[in-house]
């Protein structure tokens, strides 16, 4: 997961010097955030881990995180579609929201001095971690200034808050879907990522059939009964992502819906979880670009072409250029 994104092959290490590359998303998120209230959304059904070992002498921060702010900080997701509902549109009333924010700047006020005390003592690797920290906190100040400058945001008819986490993971699904649809209806960012479930998740699907954990049954092994099961999962995974792209298009926008201003990438970073190859990967690309894109199509490139390619091609058409992903190569032929 912690690959998929930013073309970079994660340091291997279950300590806290992990290393990874700045993904696609941060990439477009640096360029464009300033023109939205949040610069990016990072949503998802599972919790980032931030520690311990998980695979082969591997971080868990590298299985839970898609999103990499920079090679050493990746962006926790948040799971929780209340939470995800206030950070997008705040909740309580002018005064309860000038309060909060109010006692978020007393905070960050205090961390500032601490700051100023602290940086002078430490060595130059510690120097880095905390300049990222406080880049966190500088960040977070200007969104509480750009948040009080907006003022709420109107939201479309129909709207409710959450309660919270639903049992169903369904529900989650459809939850999460709506939010990422409303974050892009209101303008409030233009760049999300959205993680169906962390990988190694050994989730189990009931409600299909499927009762048993979904990182075992994927290695298969080619037995004829589990790769039916994959195949389930597979399905449902695939009509949630339907009920995504439908929701986008029945958004009208301008001279169309937001379905056709938008690119939404929907994959995974193994062709085959019983191989864990890296090649041949499940890739689709929805949405047109606004225009920039044809659809309806599928395009079988030459064997080794870098996924770092798409993002760069995306990257593009959003006028960010001169970037060098992982081992791209440069654009994608074909799309347009």
């Amino acid at each position: 997961m912690a690959a998929f994104l930013t073309g970079a092959q994660p340091r291997k290490t279950d300590g806290a010097n992990i290393r990874a590359g700045v993904s696609a998303d941060q990439m477009a998120a640096a360029r464009i955030g300033d023109r939205t209230r949040l610069a990016s959304l990072e949503i998802g059904t599972e919790a980032s881990k931030l520690a311990g070992g998980c695979d082969s002498g591997y971080s868990c921060i590298y299985q839970s995180n898609i999103s990499w702010r920079s090679a050493t900080q990746p962006m926790p997701k948040e799971v929780n579609p209340k939470l995800i509902f206030e950070r997008l549109f705040g909740s309580g009333s002018d005064l309860e929201r000038q309060r909060r924010d109010s006692a978020r700047k007393s905070v960050l006020d205090a961390v500032r001095e601490d700051y100023r005390d602290l940086n002078g003592r430490l060595g130059a690797e510690d120097q880095r971690k905390l300049d990222e920290y406080f880049t966190a906190v500088r960040e977070m100040e200007l969104r509480i200034a750009k948040s009080g400058a907006d003022g709420q945001k109107k939201l479309p008819v129909g709207a409710l808050t959450p309660k919270g986490i639903p049992e169903s993971y369904a529900e989650h699904l459809r939850l999460l879907a709506n939010l990422m649809v409303l974050a892009f209806q209101t303008d409030t960012t233009r760049v999300a990522t959205f993680v169906l479930a962390n990988e190694g998740s050994n989730r189990s699907y009931p409600f299909i059939g499927v009762r048993d954990g979904h990182h075992s049954i994927s290695h298969h092994g080619h037995d004829p009964a589990k790769l039916a099961k994959i195949q389930d999962i597979n399905v449902f995974h695939s009509t949630h992502l339907a009920y995504l792209l439908e929701r986008l298009k029945s958004v009208k926008e301008g001279d169309g819906n937001l379905l056709d201003h938008s690119m939404i990438v929907y994959g995974s970073g193994n062709g085959d979880g019983d191989r864990h190859n890296h090649d041949d990967l499940p890739i689709l690309l929805a949405g047109k670009g606004c225009g920039t894109i044809r659809q309806g199509r599928h395009i079988v490139y030459q064997k080794e072409t870098p996924l770092n390619n798409l993002w760069v091609s995306m990257l593009n058409r959003m006028d960010i250029r001169d970037v060098q992903l992982g081992d791209s190569t440069g654009e994608l032929k074909k799309l347009s």
